[in-house]
């Protein structure tokens, strides 16, 4: 039996999954849907910053485009902690293209001008 609380919504509802995949104490079918993807292949969006040379500021906050496999987070952070990136920075911008042939981008989630 696994217990879960759910972040689909601000609701937080307490669920329970058994052995044999059934889940309860969800409100919402969301709920349902988290608890079975959080128990079998969880994902996380992730945040950092990345190292900016020539700008107004020195880091530029990023973001991934999906979800990542959880088990690949670290792998992630090194790659993000390991690039550096050249001023100017548009919003939206890709930074890392399909980092570890993830399928994913590393997006820009802040413009940064030159110096």
């Amino acid at each position: 039996m696994h217990s879960l609380i759910c972040i689909v919504c601000p609701r937080g509802c307490h669920l329970e999954v058994d052995d044999n995949n059934n889940v309860t104490g969800n409100f919402c079918p969301r709920g349902k849907v988290y608890a079975l993807n959080e128990i079998t292949h969880p994902t996380r969006t992730i945040t950092s910053t990345i190292s900016v040379e020539g700008g107004k500021i020195n880091r530029v906050p990023c973001v991934t485009s999906s979800p990542i496999p959880k088990e690949n987070i670290f792998d992630v952070m090194d790659v993000i902690h390991k690039t550096k990136v050249t001023a100017p920075i548009t919003n939206g911008q890709v930074l890392i293209s399909n980092i570890l042939n993830l399928g994913v981008d590393i997006i820009a989630s802040r413009s940064i001008e030159r110096k």
